[in-house]
């Protein structure tokens, strides 16, 4: 079984999209299952209804952090019987072949790359500063927990993702890295996400996005 896990915190406005994303890429798998599990945090709007009405698994949890909540996601697939964690976010999109695209790097983890179809809101600056820093292409060295994939055997070696509020991925790569695991560091495939100035993880792409309206030297 393949699992796909995505964290939500008060999603409601970009869930629905995200999800007929996902469903997308899971009709062009055959023969294996794919479960979608959306794992409600401490949600107080319609995410809950957004999820079952697509037809999802839904995790309720109240822990307030996006790497608690991924790693709750992470374990119940898991003990469900998947094989392979595909992992995005609530306010991302996917394209069709995402998952068939992990799977085709034969890896233990798989880091794809990100980009944003509207910077609406954005200054030149802030496009300017992200096409600049961004490495688009094979042999990048991005982590994104909205386009990440990893076996579960690789995940479980590695301790699974920490209770973080934010960069669990990192952590996670970085433990997988550590252990000389597998990694396709791949262009393709590539998650569309939002570009939203306000965004749920403290230290995540939309407060990259505040500081580079301020000017201030981009962080390592």
């Amino acid at each position: 079984m393949i699992g796909v896990c995505i964290p939500a915190h008060n999603e409601a406005s970009d869930l629905a999209a995200c999800l007929r994303s996902v469903a997308r890429a899971a009709r062009q798998i055959h023969g294996e299952t794919v479960r979608v599990l959306v794992v409600a945090d401490a949600c107080t709007d319609a995410t809950h209804a957004i999820a079952r009405a697509q037809g999802c698994d839904l995790l309720p949890v109240n822990v307030r952090c996006v790497g608690a909540a991924r790693a709750a996601g992470a374990d119940w697939l898991i003990q469900r019987g998947a094989r392979w964690l595909c992992c995005t976010d609530a306010d991302s999109r996917v394209p069709p072949h995402w998952i068939q695209a992990q799977l085709a790097c034969a890896s233990d983890a798989v880091c794809g790359t990100v980009g944003v179809d509207d910077w609406q809101g954005h200054s030149d600056q802030v496009v300017h500063a992200f096409t600049a820093h961004y490495q688009d292409r094979d042999g990048h060295r991005h982590i994104h927990g909205a386009n990440l994939g990893v076996s579960a055997a690789a995940y479980r070696r590695a301790g699974g993702f920490a209770a973080r509020t934010a960069h669990e991925d990192v952590g996670l790569v970085q433990a997988l890295v550590a252990q000389q695991a597998r990694i396709a560091w791949v262009r393709d495939p590539h998650v569309l996400t939002s570009a939203r100035s306000v965004g749920r993880a403290p230290e995540g792409f939309a407060a990259w996005l505040r500081e580079r309206e301020t000017g201030r030297p981009m962080a390592a």
